[in-house]
């Protein structure tokens, strides 16, 4: 994926996205922990839109920082501060354009530019190509290759995928709750039938009283967010698979 493409894909939400004004902050304190207390939001939510930005984007967003008399930090990487650079260019047109529009020179309504701004509750968003589409009866299981080849099959229905006009090596985001991602210990051989299954290396846990929340990353660097039961004492850097059912996954245009 080339660097224009990339940044292109992480800024085709809204210009207001929170997630951009983190990523700013960041580059400004060099920290994330006080990038999240100026964007109050939690710590959590401040790597999350790192998470989501970065698998949006396909490169490195931001690089911890080691050492120090803070004891460690975070920077923008080269991409990072492309992405910031180009929010702030669109964010000048887009203001322009809001311009004509209030001054009744555009034809479209303030109410359906909100509506094209919608943003959603789901924390995993990962970017796929269509594999391949198999039809039974009123049901497409779509398989969804992700950039480390691995492959996630979300099961829709036949009318989704001929309202989404969906064909083979198209490219799209895979959505789905972190709620419905299962995190578990990596077991070589076990059966899941009727779920996916994505290795990877736990590389945050967050510690509950019933569950622990577990930030995987994939092969290809994707992040994603699920549960653990808490009895599982997941540590990091383990090897882990998440597991999500095929129909918990929503299937989004990329473009």
């Amino acid at each position: 994926m080339c660097m224009k493409t990339s940044i292109t894909s992480a800024l085709g939400h809204a210009l207001t996205d929170k997630r951009i004004e983190i990523l700013r902050l960041i580059g400004k304190t060099g920290s994330i922990s006080q990038a999240a207390r100026e964007a109050s939001v939690s710590y959590k939510a401040a790597w999350q839109a790192v998470d989501t930005l970065t698998n949006l984007s396909g490169v490195k967003l931001v690089e911890k920082v080691v050492g120090g008399t803070g004891g460690g930090g975070a920077e923008l990487t080269k991409a990072g501060m492309q992405l910031l650079t180009t929010a702030d260019l669109l964010g000048k047109v887009r203001q322009e354009v809001l311009t004509q529009l209030h001054a009744g020179n555009a034809n479209v309504s303030s109410k359906t530019l909100s509506q094209l701004a919608i943003r959603t509750s789901m924390r995993n968003h990962l970017p796929c190509r269509v594999l391949k589409l198999e039809t039974n009866g009123q049901i497409v299981r779509v398989t969804l290759q992700l950039p480390g080849g691995e492959e996630v099959t979300a099961r829709i229905t036949r009318a989704s995928a001929e309202l989404l006009a969906l064909g083979i090596d198209q490219r799209v985001l895979a959505l789905f709750k972190a709620t419905a991602v299962e995190v578990k210990p990596f077991v070589e051989q076990e059966s899941t039938q009727g779920k996916n299954t994505i290795n990877g290396r736990a590389t945050r846990v967050l510690h509950g009283e019933g569950e622990d929340e577990i930030a995987v990353e994939l092969s290809a660097g994707l992040q994603l967010v699920g549960f653990s039961p808490a009895g599982l004492s997941i540590k990091l850097r383990s090897r882990v698979k998440a597991q999500v059912d095929e129909s918990a996954i929503v299937i989004a245009l990329l473009e």
